[in-house]
């Protein structure tokens, strides 16, 4: 059987950070869906296109990659794609306490789906989407936190 892994999150942008976790784990899977999920109550920085264009970008010549997006619950987006594994990154303790409490509640779903945690290196734990669109937001430049990718390199907001 196919083991086909799932990374969900905003990924608004997506980091170096995120980048990481999933380079990593290509050597665990035989494929991983990076799967942007929509939150109809979260106003987005970045247009979801857009988000989908650089991630794409970012693992183009990776084949086990994949990018899509999705609304509601990842158990069933996971099941929809035939993945057993959910992925979540781990920068922080509080990271972790967050992330239990969601792995517990995926399984008492979907007791077929195994979240797994990878830690992220040293010198990520700091990097958040959030911090990366705060120095955008305020004209700075982000690039050491972006993945080597053309656009995300060149990414600025004025």
């Amino acid at each position: 059987m196919e083991r086909i892994a799932v990374f969900p999150g905003s990924f608004d942008p997506f980091t170096i950070g995120h980048e990481s976790i999933v380079r990593r784990a290509l050597n665990l899977f035989d494929r991983i869906i990076i799967a942007i999920g929509i939150n109809t109550n979260k106003v987005d920085f970045f247009p979801l296109e857009k988000r989908l264009q650089w991630i794409k970008e970012v693992f183009e010549y990776e084949e086990k990659v994949s990018v899509m997006s999705y609304t509601g619950l990842t158990v069933d987006f996971c099941r929809q794609h035939n993945a057993r594994f959910i992925i979540r990154g781990l920068r922080t303790s509080a990271d972790f306490e967050y992330e239990r409490s969601i792995a517990q509640v995926n399984r008492a779903m979907a007791d077929e789906i195994e979240t797994i945690f990878i830690l992220t290196l040293p010198e990520h734990t700091a990097i958040t989407s959030t911090l990366v669109r705060d120095i955008l937001r305020h004209g700075g430049d982000a690039s050491k936190f972006l993945p080597n990718s053309k656009d995300l390199k060149n990414l600025r907001i004025h």
